[in-house]
């Protein structure tokens, strides 16, 4: 999904200070302990969100330039950074996100209209208009906040972004989630995967978007006709 990059920008401010507010209650141990995501502490959690944040800013760079400007040097130095940097006191986590997020906001700022409209390159490959940035950011952050086990739930997400989520999840999972239709009761609204489902999730906007993305088992949500819920990946 490609939004006004503008429009945007206040949500991604808004949560990395959720984020921030819920990692300075962490102490130095809880930095080693498990997040949510199998094999990544909580220090590799939040390691990742810096890098990402830096890995957003190149790419920012090589829209307003015109030159080419990847993610990561490779997927070898993404990696190694994350485990370089996961060990660290909470109080270097807690920097380290904030100048990180400041650069974004710096690179964000520095933007002419025009160059919203370049194509980057993913990690993996895939080009999107720049414009995405903002939104694959907040989804980081909103995201991973969740997986970082520090007391902030999908049911937290504010509902404008739950909304965003379950179309762009609904359009990435098209040809990995066998047909189903999807129906938010709080919200009131109703989208598709695929053609012609004959299977209806039935749950709130967030409980959806908790299950597509692989945070929860769907054990809120209900199945019509009955039966069980259609298996979809994990979200990275």
């Amino acid at each position: 999904m490609t939004a006004d990059p503008l429009v945007l920008l206040p949500e991604v401010d808004r949560a990395t200070a959720r984020l921030l507010a819920t990692v300075r209650k962490l102490d130095d141990a809880a930095v080693g302990e498990p997040s949510l995501l199998p094999g990544w502490t909580r220090g590799h959690l939040l390691t990742h969100l810096a890098r990402n944040a830096e890995a957003c800013v190149n790419l920012l760079t090589g829209a307003r330039t015109g030159v080419e400007t990847p993610m990561y040097p490779s997927d070898q130095a993404r990696e190694e950074a994350i485990q370089a940097g996961a060990g660290r006191p909470i109080a270097e986590h807690v920097a380290d996100l904030s100048a990180s997020a400041e650069r974004l906001d710096e690179a964000v700022a520095q933007m002419p209209p025009v160059a919203w409209t370049a194509s980057v390159r993913w990690r993996g490959g895939h080009t999107r208009p720049a414009a995405y940035i903002p939104w694959a950011r907040l989804c980081e952050v909103e995201i991973h906040h969740v997986d970082l086990d520090a007391g902030y739930r999908p049911a937290d997400w504010p509902d404008a972004f739950v909304h965003r989520l379950l179309h762009d999840l609904a359009a990435d999972l098209a040809d990995s989630v066998a047909p189903v239709r999807l129906h938010a009761a709080d919200l009131d609204h109703e989208l598709t995967i695929g053609a012609d489902p004959t299977v209806t999730v039935n749950g709130t906007g967030h409980a959806i978007a908790s299950w597509l993305s692989g945070r929860s088992d769907g054990a809120d949500l209900t199945v019509t006709p009955p039966g069980p819920l259609p298996t979809v990946p994990i979200w990275k």
